[in-house]
Parts: C-alpha cells; structure tokens; sequence
C-alpha cells in the first residue's frame, strides 16, 4: 500500500506534490521520490525514510515544473533503499512512472525484458511497468500505456509522464485506488481524497480497469480497451481531516473495515495460478519439512494469539507437535531445540525486540527460523533464514487489527503447505479449505455490514468495570484476544480464559456485575461451551456470544449475540475475532477514549 500524486497545469508542481505526499504517508513511509518536468527533461530525486529526508533534498535542489507525479512508498517487492524507491525510469531515463499495488507476474515480465536489452537498475516490480511502456512507445504515451497494462497481473494503479510531452500524465487502475481532481486547467491524481481536498473537492474516481489522459485542458477516460467512459463529477463534503481516515471517525475503525482487503492482499502472493501453495524464498523445501519433528512459535501480544491459533491448524493438519511461547519469556527458559526443529516468529513491525531476541536464540541453539511480518526489509527479514509477508498495509491505529487477520490467513496457508509437504491431507481436502480460505474476505463484509447489536451492547455495557472473555478449542484465543483489545483502547479490566477452567477459580469473580463474553461458534467442543454459558448465567452474568448464523437456540440463554457466518471450525477464529474488535472500539468510544492512541502503548516495541 503506497500512496501516489500527480500534478499538470500552471503551477510549479513541487510543492502541490509535496503537499499531497504528506496527506498520503500513512500509506507508506519507507522512502519517497518526485519526478518533475523541468527544462525538457524529468529530473527525478529519491530519498529512503520518510518525508522529512525527501524536504530536504529538494530544498537543496529547488526543481521547478508545470507537471510532476510522487510517491511515498510501503515496501513490498524490493528493500527500502533509495534504488527501489520510485519513481521509476525506463533504460533512457524519457518515461517515469509511480506505481502502488503488486505486480504478481514482474518475475516472468523482467526476464523477457532482459532478454531484449533492456537494462533494471532495482529489485521492485514496479519498474518492469517503466520498461514495459518504453517497448511500446512509439511517440503515443496512451497507447504505450495501454498496452502495457494489458500484459500486467496482479493489482495496480499508476501514473506516467514523458519527456516527450511536457503536459500529460496517464493512469491507469486495476485493484487499487485512484481519484483525479478537477481544478481550474490544473488537475490532480492521488491514491486517495486527502491528497487533492485542498485544491479541489470536485473528483472524477477512476474505476477498475479504466485510464485516463490528463492535461490542463482536461481529462479524456477509456477502458483498457480504448472505449471512453464518461465519469460523473463527485463533489467532496468532507474536510481534509475527516477524508483523510476516508470518512472514517478513526483510523482504527477504517483498518477494521480495511479487513477484507487486507485478507485478500496477503493471499495474492501464496497461491500460484494452478492455486498451489506458494512460498518463494522461505528457503524450505519439502523434505525439509518432512524432517521436522518439532514447531515452536515466538511471538508478543496479538500476534502470540496469532500464534495460539497457527498452532492447532499445524497441528490439527499437519501432524507436527507445536509449542507456543511468549517472545520475552523465551530464551529465559532454556529451550530444547534443535535442527529438526522449526521456529515461526511472530512480528508486525518487524522490529520486535524481544521476538528478535528469541529469533536469535533458535539460531544459536540450530533451529530454523522463519518470520511473518508485514515490513519489507525490517530486522526479521535479515535475521529469519525465511520469510512469509503480510501485505496489511501501514496500520495507523496501535491497537492491532487487520495486521492480525493477515497473520492468521498467512499462517493458515503456512500450515497447509507443510500438510501437503508431509503428505498429512488429501489434495481434495487442502483444496476444500483453501476455497473456505479463499470465502473469508467476502465473510468478513457481511460481518461488518451489520454491526447494529454491538453497537447496543457496547453502549449498555460501557460502565462496567470488568468482564471476562471465555473460549473453547479455537474460540480459546480468539477470546484472550477480545480481552486485549477491550483492555488496551478502553482501559476496562478484562480476562481472557479457558471455559472449562472457570470451575477451577474464575467462577469466583461472577455477579451481576461482570458479564461474560463467550465464544460458541459451531465446533466440536459446542456442547460444552453452552454448558459453560448455564454455570456462568445461573450466578447472574450477562451473557454476549459470539454464535454462528443459525445457532438460534443460544439466543434464549444469552443477552446479545454477535453472529458470524459458518466456516471450517479452524478457520472461525478470524471471523470471530471481528465483532469483538467492534465490539471493544464502540465500548471505547462510548467511554471517550482514544481508540487510535492508547495511554501507554506504542505501535512497535523495539526496546525490553
């Protein structure tokens, strides 16, 4: 996810690029570059980090010119190193493009390429999409254009300019976002509505595969077939800050909405086009696999859930025993590893430093290591011997949500690879849950479509002072989980636990005071779960579950219920988790309480 601006008419076009680039570096902060059209040529200046290094380097340069696009980039193919950062040139520095989005066939695209001369002077994807335009060009940047896209797959929406016309920009868009602002003979391109709002509120938004040609004398939109499209103007009601969470009040609701995407996004790059696993570069092979005798899993807070979950789909399908530990408690206790072992570290960020600290412990002890991360070239990625991404997106918000489905879709094809590796399923039945795995996105909109109960349960339970969170089998993290989330944005004391242990302590703590917050979904341990709800209600809990659709017998014994859809009993884990995310931002919010930036929390615990 990396955020993209582009500026053609009267004005000098640095300073509206870089007025757009800040409004869009909550979607990339990993490096940023322009490229202006000055004096007959594009004159092109990249920086690694954030904007701030960008500044200065074009307040020492001070370009000039009357059309220019920008980038600030989130780092997906390639490391964050001023090589990679776009924009991006062809091998005769004429055509430059920007580009957000993944490019899932660049590896094929570069080698033909190469093989015809042409010369790449990056490891990312995007830059194919320059040498591609130049194959074609012929003097008509549009069409060049055209028929690059036309050989690309994969998800992408850019913007080209040429040296050859110092009043044209062309974009095009497939999978990802791209608005065009209409100003006064001036017009502007931006990944999203902040970047424009303060030049102009009236929009054209470009659709899936359609581009346009921009001058200053106006905008003329086809589809990739040629065929013109006539767009109907938007105009923008919202302020510069309210469009800048896209209309959401928070950035933590929007990234909970953001979920379906987030899912898909992580999938794209797992599946090959005969819908095999696909883990390039983890550096582990089947028989690799095949001698492991051990899993264990490092990781902190949501993603050690994560982890909670991942261990009983590795269990459950590929028949491998697997330990779960807390990162900062794990090299403390002296872990029995060695070469059959295999040790998965857990790290939004990346940057983890007690999850780091337990990487290099596994090393030192033989293990393999692998990293799941949502960051290109963090310390994980240099420190595992293999990786598998996330392709979240930058998650504002500290309190973690749809960097935690990521790691969830991620880890469940994780484990099915090994099932297949280990021969421990059927083809039939990896293919079964890979299309449940492949129905969750669409799961998730139809959960968040209807989120009216929570809403009533959160504004009648926001006064409360504690609650617990129970669960069974794969509702048991899901449920630790609902408890952070509720703890860490609304400041309520709230305890996750194994339902069957209430007998053995907790139950102690039930009034009517306390209401309880029960994972049910369809699974085998059902029975059980609904007898847990009996012993807690029959002491006068208020009782909220979290219930399949159909399962309308829990509505006589519970207060509110949160319906999901029914999936694999594995897989309900990430649909659970969704409406207690909501569930804990409405009871915060009631209560008034910052949601995005909780008292004494950090996004990314780099320090012990």
């Amino acid at each position: 996810m990396c955020g993209i601006v582009g500026y053609v008419g009267d004005k000098n076009s640095v300073p509206i690029l870089m007025g757009g680039l800040k409004k869009l570096e909550y979607r990339g902060y990993d490096s940023a570059g322009l490229a202006v059209f000055n004096n007959g040529k594009i004159e092109v200046i990249r920086e690694v980090g954030n904007l701030a290094h960008l500044e200065k380097a074009v307040a020492k340069k001070e370009p000039y010119g009357n059309l220019g696009i920008g980038h600030t980039r989130w780092a997906t193919h390639g490391r964050p190193t001023k090589e990679n950062a776009h924009p991006h040139t062809d091998c005769k520095n004429g055509i430059s493009i920007v580009h957000n989005g993944i490019i899932e066939n660049f590896l094929e695209l570069k080698k033909n390429l190469m093989g015809k001369g042409h010369i790449f002077r990056s490891e990312t994807d995007t830059e194919v999409i320059a040498h591609l335009i130049e194959k074609h060009y012929d003097g008509d940047l549009f069409k060049a254009v055209q028929y690059a896209v036309d050989e690309l797959e994969g998800s992408f929406a850019l913007a080209a300019i040429s040296r050859d016309f110092p009043d044209l920009i062309v974009v095009a868009r497939k999978d990802s976002p791209l608005v065009i602002g209409l100003g006064d003979n001036e017009y502007f391109v931006a990944s999203d509505i902040p970047a424009v709002l303060s030049h102009t509120k009236n929009i054209f938004i470009l659709e899936n595969h359609e581009m346009a040609k921009i001058t200053p004398r106006g905008v003329w939109v086809t589809n990739f077939e040629g065929k013109e499209v006539k767009k109907d103007i938007l105009k923008v009601k919202w302020s510069e800050e309210a469009a800048e969470k896209s209309g959401y009040e928070d950035f933590m609701l929007k990234e909970i909405y953001e979920q379906p995407k987030a899912i898909k996004e992580t999938m794209r790059d797992k599946f090959d086009r005969n819908g095999q696993m696909l883990f390039e570069g983890m550096q582990l092979g089947e028989e690799d696999v095949c001698k492991l005798k051990k899993v264990v899993i490092i990781a902190c807070g949501t993603s050690y859930h994560a982890g909670l979950v991942a261990k009983q789909a590795i269990e459950h399908w590929a028949k491998i025993p697997v330990e779960v530990d807390i990162s900062s408690e794990f090299r403390y206790c002296d872990p029995i590893l060695d070469e059959n072992t295999l040790a998965i570290a857990i790290t939004q960020s990346g940057e983890t430093a007690d999850t780091l600290a337990g990487v290099r412990e596994a090393k030192s002890k033989g293990a393999r290591v692998i990293g799941i991360t949502n960051v290109l070239g963090s310390t994980i990625t240099r420190e595992a011997d293999g990786v598998v991404y996330t392709h979240a997106g930058p998650e504002i918000g500290v309190a973690a949500t749809k960097t935690l489905v990521s790691q969830m879709v991620a880890l469940y094809i994780f484990a099915l690879y090994l099932a297949r590796a280990r021969n421990t399923l059927s083809d039939k039945k990896i293919s079964a849950i890979t299309e449940e795995i492949k129905n969750l996105p669409d799961q998730v909109e139809k959960i968040l479509s209807g989120n009216g109960v929570i809403k009533k349960a959160a504004k009648k339970y926001a006064n409360c002072t504690n609650f617990l969170f129970l669960g069974r089998g794969i509702g048991l993290p899901v449920a630790l989980e609902g408890a952070l989330k509720l703890k860490e944005i609304s400041y309520i004391h709230a305890e996750g636990y194994a339902a069957g242990e209430m007998k053995h302590g907790p139950i102690a703590l039930i009034d009517d005071g306390v209401p309880a917050v029960v994972v049910a979904t369809k699974s085998k341990v059902h029975e059980k779960i609904l007898g847990n709800i009996q012993e807690v209600k029959a002491r006068g809990a208020d009782i909220i579950a979290v219930s399949s659709f159909g399962d309308t017998e829990i509505e006589k014994v519970v207060d509110y219920v949160f319906y999901i859809p029914e999936t694999t009993e594995i897989l309900s884990a990430i649909l659970a988790v969704v409406p207690l995310q909501l569930f804990a931002y409405y009871m915060a919010k009631t209560r008034g309480c910052n949601v995005d930036q909780p008292k004494n929390l950090a996004k990314s615990v780099t320090v012990e």
